[in-house]
């Protein structure tokens, strides 16, 4: 008993204690919902009402909770990075406007909230974040309000704002009187025609104008946006045709692309046939991972690999998704990339890429190291803002630097975009780092805000998460006329909630919604943080 009465107050053993017990909690799936990593500010906050009940003055050196916000907001800004400008010109404006919707209505109802009924701005910043379910958008409140009221609102509102999007979204099919089954046919009839896939075809040359031209005199590539990646001449081996390979009639050639592109190809040579152009020793299809850091942001255009290798690159995979490839398409570390060439020159194309996927997984920290300095320098900036100078502080320059960083991928020698596996990992451990001295520290004044502001905080809790998921799905299916799983998709990224994403897939068999959540999601990220920040500072 006397040995734990010792530890309980040593801070390196309560710090693992309540992260291990707070992991365990959000482990425990109820009707298939869990709290996840996001448990551990209960149990954390548990732990500090009990030492303030019994008198107990207990902290975590501050350096701690430090390391914990820049790990877990950087972690944060490389995952989004990539996707986060591309988004505005992928998916339109229109989901961006209801990410926004979701995010500004719920600040507007908190501070709305704050200024009718008095509630301290700092208690409000911290519902906001708890009702939208942003851990990253906390982390911001704290840094720039240095209070504990913030992470108390968190813990307060953050229960209903996980189990509010999933009721939500099961509900409102049926609310707004909605047919899913033929929301998925629209959307898909639309994603044909927008999204193509990239698929192939064989055909055989019958167009007497090509007889005789080689690939490089017919330009097949600019005119029909199609590639070929194999062909087989009448009584000879299938090849992997080169710049200078002449086409003839009767010359079966394997095109892939995009449906719209192979019928552009398909007038230019010849008619689609069922003969199967069989495997060659002379050449090789297979993919290749991009593990080379000298051709990160290359163009295939600058590679000139038909020229230089015999190889034609005839498909992109990027983050599962298949890209058909253009001769302005940047090569990205990571990348696996479909080609086809002669067998000679196998080993010379995977010596040009690199082809390993021990070294795209390895981590170095250097980057890690370096891109959070950049953060902090950029947070400590001065930026002057007509006779006043406004900071980005920690989150803010941190969070500005890894996205950009990120979305670079690589500048000079350094690669800076992290494996998934080492993100993860870091997000997680700067995650617990994090909250569990923010819960600490919130548990000791648990009882003080609720006897101040009364119960009434889980009601405003609840209307700041239902709130703005009303009004974006009112001004998406009313207005804006968007499919209503893609509304579905964009609430949920809007707010942050993956399980409400869970939730809304169980529904359907579309991805609309997690397109949706995809193209919104780091936006979303990013607004909850600014805004949170602002109301912290107001």
């Amino acid at each position: 008993m006397e040995l734990l009465s010792e530890l309980i107050i040593k801070d390196y053993f309560v710090l693992f204690l309540v992260i291990g017990f707070g992991i365990a909690l959000g482990n425990i799936r109820i009707k298939g919902i869990n709290f996840d990593t996001s448990a551990v500010i209960f149990v954390a906050i548990f732990f500090g009402y009990l030492y303030n009940l019994y008198g107990v003055t207990f902290s975590i050196p501050p350096i701690i909770q430090s390391v914990g916000l820049v790990l877990f907001i950087y972690t944060i800004g490389m995952q989004a990075g990539p996707s986060f400008f591309s988004s505005f010109q992928e998916q339109g404006a229109k989901l961006i406007t209801l990410a926004a919707i979701t995010v500004l209505t719920g600040g507007i109802t908190a501070v709305s909230i704050s200024y009718i009924y008095n509630i301290d701005m700092n208690m409000m910043s911290g519902l906001l974040t708890g009702a939208l379910t942003s851990t990253p958008g906390l982390a911001a409140s704290i840094e720039a309000s240095k209070s504990p009221l913030a992470s108390i609102g968190y813990g307060i509102a953050y229960p209903f704002g996980v189990l509010g999007v999933i009721l939500f979204v099961k509900l409102g099919p049926a609310l707004f009187r909605v047919n899913l089954k033929k929301e998925e046919k629209d959307f898909a009839d639309k994603s044909m025609s927008t999204t193509p896939k990239v698929i192939n075809k064989n055909l055989i040359i019958s167009n007497e104008n090509v007889h005789g031209k080689t690939i490089k005199e017919l330009n097949i590539r600019f005119m029909t946006k199609a590639n070929i990646s194999r062909i087989m001449k009448p009584n000879q081996l299938p090849i992997s045709p080169t710049k200078d390979t002449i086409l003839e009639l009767g010359d079966i050639i394997k095109a892939v692309g995009t449906e719209n592109a192979l019928k552009r190809i398909e007038v230019l040579l010849g008619k689609v046939t069922d003969i199967e152009i069989p495997r060659s020793a002379t050449y090789d299809v297979k993919w290749y991972v991009v593990s080379n850091d000298t051709v990160v942001n290359k163009t295939i255009d600058e590679l000139n690999l038909l020229e230089n290798y015999a190889a034609t690159i005839t498909r992109i995979r990027r983050a599962s998704i298949d890209l058909a490839p253009h001769p302005s398409t940047k090569i990205k570390y990571g990348d696996k990339i479909f080609i086809s060439c002669t067998t000679g020159n196998v080993s010379a194309v995977t010596q040009l890429f690199g082809n390993s996927l021990k070294r795209v997984g390895q981590t170095s920290f250097l980057p890690v190291a370096f891109g959070i300095v950049i953060g902090i320098l950029l947070g400590s900036l001065a930026i002057p803002l007509g006779s006043l100078h406004f900071k980005l502080g920690l989150t803010g320059g941190v969070l500005l630097a890894s996205i950009f960083l990120s979305w670079k991928g690589k500048v000079g020698h350094v690669i800076w975009n992290l494996p998934a596996a080492a993100n993860q990992i870091l997000r997680q451990f700067g995650l617990l780092l994090f909250l569990t001295p923010v819960g600490l520290s919130a548990g000791q004044s648990l009882v003080s805000a609720i006897e101040q502001h009364g119960a009434i905080l889980f009601l405003y809790g609840a209307l700041i998460t239902l709130i703005p998921m009303i009004t974006t799905v009112v001004v998406g299916r009313f207005i804006l006329k968007i499919n209503f799983l893609s509304i579905l998709g964009a609430l949920t990224g809007g707010m942050t909630s993956t399980p409400g994403l869970s939730a809304t897939d169980s529904m359907t068999d579309s991805d609309a919604p997690q397109i949706a959540y995809a193209a919104v999601y780091p936006f979303s990220l990013v607004l909850i943080i600014i805004v949170a920040e602002i109301m912290a500072m107001l």
